[in-house]
């Protein structure tokens, strides 16, 4: 005969209580259990729809404590259904409803909540009858029956630790949306979860101004964007720049500057960043004036030498001059076109190859060895040459790092040459293609990246803010 099983006891509730919504980042919060509201809701302010019309998401912000507003989470969850809700007051709106876990006690569970905002309202979060299990006890004389929590934790830096991967609105700035490696960015993107666009810069164009900077696009203004990931041919290098610049007048985070874009792409800019930070690089003179010619080989060292146009990129616009007289043909030529150069030591011992450090948030993620290819002294993969992994030391680890960080670059391809005196920094890249060094390194570049930007737009703890004794 089968044993009568005991009853369960009821999971007890007061008319008040805490409770956290894991899922969306939001570790305490005070709500009112009220079981005359059928529906659940939770204070939202810049509630923005995002994403593709199949699996539509949303994302908002979230004051967690009641009359603190330096306080704010961003968070972002798939939408599930639109709805008109009729307040206490007998006001309806149209509410975004998301399902996502509710924890109080030792007890999870999935409810659906609609996004509103309650900014005058005691309390963040309602919970209405629908929340609630059959299990669930609400005694209206009550406070508090789950244990209590604490807002201390938005002060701490307990807040990282709790709050988890959301799903991010990220722009790739680029002309070519089919290039590997923005197609990489995007695919990556969207199989972890963020929705990735890809917006052609040239096809922006700005509204400034001290109160609402805003950019647009196609006859539109563009939407908040969580990210910002410039690609940035060299051919547009002053609009590109100006477009990112832009963006971070929104308070957009951007992965790479106008500021370290701009620097990288003027060799000779670039060249006086390293030296002031004391970075390795071959012996560089540049003059404006045809007399100077002699002068500048001899700063230099003897032939042979390197002739660099100043915005030169992918190898294209350097030449070597194996002669003291090669070189002032080609000085000739350049000036002969107007064009703005430098010339730099040969450093032989390199013997035609350059070692590519990929450096992403402060540290070198990957590394390989470029040669070029027959006959060329130039190792670049678009003019043929061949990549293999490389390992590093930690003096050419170093000055990677330091390179990156001196032009305050996210991401950025550092060059070395490997000279008998040490590593020479042969250029920074701060668009550099992925396809090579994914193929080389067997790593997955652009997953890198983004496990970079999730860290860094993720909820930073706030300050407490002091009152003043009176």
């Amino acid at each position: 005969m089968a044993q009568p099983t005991e009853p369960t006891e009821p999971f007890r509730l007061g008319w008040e209580e805490w409770l956290s919504f894991p899922k969306l980042g939001l570790p305490a919060l005070k709500a009112k259990i009220d079981t005359g509201a059928r529906t659940s809701a939770l204070h939202a302010s810049d509630i923005e729809p995002f994403g593709p019309a199949s699996k539509p998401k949303v994302r908002f912000q979230v004051h967690p404590i009641p009359g603190q507003y330096n306080v704010a989470i961003p968070c972002s969850a798939t939408i599930v259904d639109r709805r008109d809700v009729t307040s206490s007051n007998g006001e309806t709106e149209f509410r975004y409803v998301i399902e996502t876990p509710i924890k109080m006690g030792g007890r999870t569970w999935p409810i659906e909540v609609t996004l509103t905002d309650r900014t005058n309202m005691a309390y963040r979060v309602l919970v209405g009858r629908q929340a609630l299990a059959e299990d669930m006890v609400v005694s209206p004389a009550e406070s508090f029956c789950q244990p209590e929590m604490s807002y201390e934790v938005y002060h701490s830096a307990q807040l990282r630790e709790v709050v988890p991967d959301r799903a991010l609105r990220i722009a790739v700035l680029s002309r070519e949306a089919t290039n590997y490696s923005t197609a990489r960015l995007v695919a990556e993107g969207e199989k972890r979860g963020h929705v990735v666009e890809v917006i052609d810069t040239t096809r922006c164009y700005m509204a400034i101004n001290a109160m609402a900077p805003e950019v647009h696009y196609d006859g539109t203004r563009l939407p908040r964007y969580d990210a910002v990931i410039p690609r940035i041919g060299a051919s547009i290098t002053p609009y590109g720049t100006a477009v990112t610049r832009q963006f971070e007048t929104t308070g957009t985070y951007c992965v790479n500057g106008s500021e370290g874009i701009t620097a990288s792409r003027d060799k000779l800019h670039a060249h006086q960043i390293l030296a002031r930070h004391r970075i390795g690089m071959p012996t560089t003179a540049f003059a404006a004036s045809p007399k100077d010619t002699d002068n500048l080989i001899g700063l230099v060292g003897k032939a042979p030498l390197i002739v660099k146009l100043l915005e030169s990129t992918q190898g294209k616009g350097v030449v070597l001059a194996e002669t003291p007289k090669a070189a002032q043909s080609v000085i000739d030529a350049f000036r002969g076109l107007k064009a703005n150069f430098l010339v730099q030591q040969f450093v032989k011992e390199a013997a035609g190859e350059d070692i590519r450090c990929l450096v992403i948030g402060g540290r070198v993620v990957a590394s390989m060895k470029r040669t070029g290819a027959e006959g060329d002294f130039r190792s670049n993969l678009h003019r043929g040459g061949s990549a293999v992994p490389v390992r590093i030391s930690k003096d050419e680890r170093d000055t990677a790092v330091r390179a990156a960080r001196a032009f305050k670059l996210g991401l950025a391809g550092v060059d070395l040459l490997r000279a008998e005196s040490g590593p020479k920094v042969l250029e920074v890249n701060s668009s550099p293609g992925l396809e090579g060094i994914e193929k080389a390194s067997g790593k997955n570049i652009a997953g890198l990246l983004y496990e970079n930007i999730e860290k860094r737009v993720r909820p930073t703890p706030a300050r407490k803010t002091r009152t003043k004794k009176r």
